[in-house]
Parts: structure tokens; C-alpha cells; sequence
């Protein structure tokens, strides 16, 4: 026997058990299996798994009027790219601003506070913290290379979410709090070309070892078909080029294009250093492998 419908305006959301009884909703109909009851006094249409939007929603239907989602929560409901154990956690950060106590509940993970008009955005009816305020609460959480690429991720030229002067200007409000020393590092350090969290991580690294300027997404022309190649990093003077391999270079077709590519590359007399995220977990052997290379080409730092 299937479960009666229920109401259209309850169908497709998440919605509390009293908004159900005046919706002429049983509680009979309110424990069918089809129901996700995961959070008590809320109901949803779908699995007992929903993913974080789904879970948001949910909670924020019993959070209060001045509750809002912080820290890493936030950053992931902006699909910001944060290290695995982050990215896994199954509690919510909620937070109350100052100076309303912190919220406490299972499930979540509670915060106060301070917070100013501009720190608060809301999305599809869910209330977060703004991407600037996001970014710098993450900060005594992350190490420098992530909160470069979560905050090349926020400024990134094709989709900016915010600009690296309100990453800056929520920066210098918060100059007394923890990690305030790692968003000042950090802030010199983004770039809105970065395309993925390993390819900020390598021009981090790069970066700080005192090697020569390089290039972000750096287009090559090759000379014999004036087809246009972009690169990952490249060191133009010196002609060699660092291409962060991902999994997603494992496939038979991207693997021949690869090939492909880097013998074109070659042939127009570029050195092709191709990295992988084994090399980024050994910073000092991989910045010696790009000096020799560098020397090779004439550099003499």
C-alpha cells in the first residue's frame, strides 16, 4: 500500500511536523517510511541521507529566526574545495551572533559570533555567512595553502562569488582574531586564474621557494598548426612548463590527448614538468626537481 500523497506545497520540501497538522497531515502519514525522519520535528520527501542542502534546510527550519550556517558548512554550501576531513564532517557549524550563547544540539557544531550586516547572506531561504566572512572564519582552521585556494576559488575570474578587496576589507575587521597573520599571507598570495585546489597548492609552493615568476594559465601558440595551448604554470623566459595531472588524466582518451599535447608542447622547445598530488606532499624534492630544470634553461637564481 502507498502512502497517500502529501500536499503539493509540502511535497517537494522539507517541512516541520505543526506545519503538517495544519496541512491536514496525519501523524500516521508523518512516520511513513518515505519520509525522511532524521531530524526531529522536521520531515522530508526523500532518503534518510540527504545531502547538505537538503540538511540545511532541514535544520534551519528549527534553528533560530537569528541562527545562521559559519565556517566550513557555509564554504561547502558555496562548493568551496576543503581538505577531505572537512569536507566529510556530518555536523553543521550553526552560529548565533553576539551576544546570544552559542547553539548547542546533536548534530551540530555551535559558534557565537560578532557580526556586522554585511557578514550575513541568505540563499534559497538559508542563512549563512557572506563569502568574505566565510573565507576569514576558516582561516585558523586551514593551513595557507587551503585558504589560498578556497579564496581562489571565491575570486575565480569566471564565476567570482566575492572580490579580493572584500576578502581584504573582512580581513582588516577581524585583524585581532585568530588567523588574522594567515588571511594577511593569504591575500597576497590569491589569484583569480587558479583552476583547482592542487593547482593553487603548486603556485603557493612555487611561490615562497624564491624561484623566478611564473605564469598562471599561460597560452603557447604552436608554430606549425597555431593551435592555442593552455597551461597550467609556466615559466615563459625559461620555456618550461609545470601541468598538474589530476585523476581525471587516467582515461584512454585523455591520456592519448595528453601525450599528444606535450609531445606539440616539446617540439616547440617547452620542457614539460608533469606533477601529480604525490608531488605536492614533498614540496622541498619537487621545488628541487623545477630549479634544475629552471638551470637548465639558463636561470642562475
Amino acid at each position: 500500500m502507498h502512502p497517500s500523497p502529501l500536499p503539493t506545497h509540502l511535497a517537494s520540501t522539507a517541512f516541520t511536523v505543526d506545519d503538517g497538522d495544519r496541512s491536514g497531515v496525519s501523524r500516521g502519514r508523518m512516520r511513513a517510511l518515505d519520509l525522511d525522519r532524521s531530524l526531529w520535528g522536521v520531515r522530508r520527501s526523500g532518503p534518510a541521507m540527504p545531502d547538505l542542502e537538503a540538511r540545511c534546510v532541514m535544520f534551519a527550519l528549527r534553528m533560530p529566526a537569528t541562527a545562521l550556517f559559519t565556517h566550513a558548512t557555509a564554504a561547502l554550501l558555496l562548493r568551496a574545495p576543503l581538505p577531505f576531513e572537512l569536507e566529510r564532517e556530518t555536523r553543521l557549524h550553526i552560529s548565533m551572533p553576539a551576544p546570544a550563547r552559542a547553539p548547542h544540539a546533536r548534530g551540530i557544531l555551535g559558534h557565537r559570533l560578532e557580526l556586522g550586516d554585511d557578514d550575513i547572506a541568505v540563499t534559497d531561504g538559508v542563512r549563512r555567512t557572506s563569502v568574505a566572512r566565510t573565507w576569514c572564519d576558516l582561516a585558523p582552521r586551514l593551513s595557507l595553502l587551503d585558504l589560498v585556494a578556497v579564496g581562489d576559488y571565491f575570486i575565480h575570474w569566471r564565476r567570482p562569488l566575492a572580490t579580493p578587496a572584500e576578502l581584504a576589507a573582512c580581513a582588516s575587521r577581524l585583524a585581532g582574531r585568530r588567523g588574522a597573520r594567515r588571511m594577511r599571507e593569504a591575500l597576497q598570495l590569491i589569484n583569480d586564474r587558479a583552476e583547482s585546489r592542487p593547482e593553487s597548492w603548486l603556485r603557493v609552493i612555487i611561490g615562497r621557494a624564491g624561484l623566478p615568476e611564473a605564469a598562471i594559465n599561460h597560452s603557447i601558440v604552436d608554430t606549425e598548426t597555431g593551435r592555442s595551448f593552455r597551461t597550467d604554470i609556466a615559466f615563459p623566459r625559461h620555456k618550461v612548463l609545470l601541468e598538474y595531472q589530476g585523476d581525471y588524466h587516467r582515461t584512454r582518451h585523455q591520456w592519448r590527448k595528453d601525450m599528444t599535447r606535450r609531445a606539440r608542447l616539446e617540439a616547440n622547445g617547452w620542457v614539460v614538468m608533469e606533477i601529480n598530488a604525490d608531488d605536492l606532499k614533498n614540496p622541498g624534492e619537487l621545488v628541487g626537481r623545477i630549479r634544475h630544470a629552471l638551470r637548465r634553461r639558463g636561470w642562475r637564481g
